[in-house]
């Protein structure tokens, strides 16, 4: 599935802002509705109420005659009495007084409501008359006879007045939308001005420079993105470094086997004799072997240095570890005669760590022991032993072996370095005890080597007790 090109994408300052305003405009317009709506009813309320006292001033100048010809009733105003009843500075007004059957007893002819029914209370409506829409209320007497009075008047100040009230309603509102409009978005675009100088140094950055990003954040969330890529950068430059680390390490170490497995093999090539190609092959085994055991640790070493930030450290059996690590080099101890035992696990002994790179460390320093460690005459002896102290479990791994010199017990742990024995016997690379340090770093145990007496190397290593409970 293609990604959508960047030029469709909405930008977030537009986002934010229609995410704001839409709704914003929205509940303003049904505000302002609401609000112009109840004003108009309010607004027609009071013209109602107005219109309808004319009608009953009018209602109570209806008298009682007797005239026959006139149905009994008369309007008992003067011209200048109804057109002083009539006057209005905007509006025209218009009545009309009704007899039951609807025939006009006084006023303006022609002016009908559509409903007259003694039993309805005031009734308001619009009626035409004259061409024109008129607002009508219409009221029922029976004193002293029964007629109805009908009042109408046009709807201009009505009209007028709404429209007024809509447009001091709205115009102001409108203007305070565009200013908030332009507020919101020079706020936002001063909050996503970090994002964007971020955005701008990431595009900015060469692809080799890993190193951390400058961040200026007014807001938490950009910060703590600032921090994520930052972060994201130290565990790339940590895995680049890593291997780099391990791919010269191996370009670097490799060259003497393979040019030793090499040479072995043309050795064996000139020769037609048999026994010379066993013995050149089994040469060539040999360093197979120790190329072999050299990439292992290599690789140990690159995944221990890419593992730092994602190790989870938890209880661990190193009871079990031990009695299991001892049982694996059994085997090869019985081949060089080699007396390996373990003391301390009887009882449960549980330490704060990681199964893998525990296991690691007793492997690489058995490993060690078994290969510079062996006394050249008498008995060999390598013990593994755990003491559970009250604050912390110590693990050591003793040997009978010729030792190292002063000067390189405390260089025995860089990368590279060897003691006197792997000197003296030509394998190995230097790295085991470099991959037992960088283990315990992870660990956050101590490591600790000496001298044993008469001869051999102990090494011991501090690791934590898990928390009570």
């Amino acid at each position: 599935m293609n990604p959508q090109p960047l030029h469709t994408k909405p930008s977030l300052r537009n986002r934010l802002l229609r995410h704001v305003l839409v709704p914003l405009a929205i509940t303003w317009l049904l505000g302002s509705a609401l609000v112009v709506g109840i004003a108009s009813y309010f607004t027609q309320q009071a013209f109602d109420r107005a219109l309808l006292d004319d009608a009953y001033l009018v209602a109570s100048h209806v008298r009682r005659t007797a005239e026959v010809g006139v149905g009994g009733l008369e309007l008992s105003l003067s011209p200048q009495e109804m057109r002083t009843v009539l006057f209005d500075q905007t509006e025209s007004l218009f009545f009309a007084v009704l007899r039951p059957d609807g025939s006009l007893l006084a006023g303006h002819a022609g002016l009908h409501p559509t409903l007259l029914d003694p039993k309805v209370a005031p009734h308001f409506d619009a009626i035409d008359y004259q061409n024109r829409t008129l607002r009508s209320v219409t009221i029922h007497r029976d004193q002293p006879a029964d007629f109805y009075v009908v009042m109408a008047q046009t709807t201009t100040s009505r009209d007028r007045m709404v429209q007024r009230l809509l447009a001091f309603s709205i115009a102001p509102q409108i203007l305070l939308l565009i200013w908030l409009a332009a507020w919101l978005q020079r706020a936002i675009e001063n909050d996503l001005a970090p994002l964007v100088a971020l955005e701008q140094a990431l595009e900015r950055r060469d692809a080799r420079d890993l190193t951390p990003l400058p961040v200026s954040a007014s807001t938490r969330d950009v910060q703590r993105l600032g921090q994520a890529i930052n972060a994201l950068l130290g565990r790339i430059a940590n895995s680049v470094q890593a291997q780099r680390e391990f791919s010269g390490n191996v370009a670097h170490e490799l060259r003497t086997p393979l040019a030793g497995i090499r040479a072995l093999a043309d050795y064996g090539l000139r020769h037609r004799d048999p026994q010379v190609w066993r013995e050149q092959l089994e040469g060539i085994a040999q360093s197979q072997e120790r190329a072999s055991h050299l990439v292992d640790q290599l690789l140990a070493l690159a995944l221990a240095d890419e593992s730092q930030h994602t190790l989870v450290q938890e209880p661990v059996a190193l009871d079990v570890l031990v009695r299991d690590a001892v049982i694996r080099f059994l085997p090869r101890a019985d081949a060089v005669h080699v007396d390996l035992g373990a003391r301390g696990v009887e009882q449960p002994v549980h330490v704060l760590g990681n199964d893998a790179l525990i296991e690691g460390v007793l492997n690489n320093l058995l490993d060690n022991a078994l290969r510079y460690g062996l006394a050249a005459q008498g008995e060999r002896r390598i013990t593994v032993s755990v003491v559970d102290a009250p604050q912390a479990v110590v693990l050591s791994v003793s040997d009978n072996g010729p030792g190292v010199s002063r000067e390189q017990l405390h260089k025995l742990s860089q990368r590279w370095v060897q003691g006197s024995a792997g000197e003296a016997l030509k394998e190995g690379s230097g790295l085991g005890l470099a991959i037992v340090n960088e283990y315990l770093r992870l660990l956050n145990a101590r490591v600790a080597m000496q001298n044993e007496e008469p001869t051999g190397l102990r090494v011991s290593v501090t690791f934590h007790k898990p928390p009570a409970g």
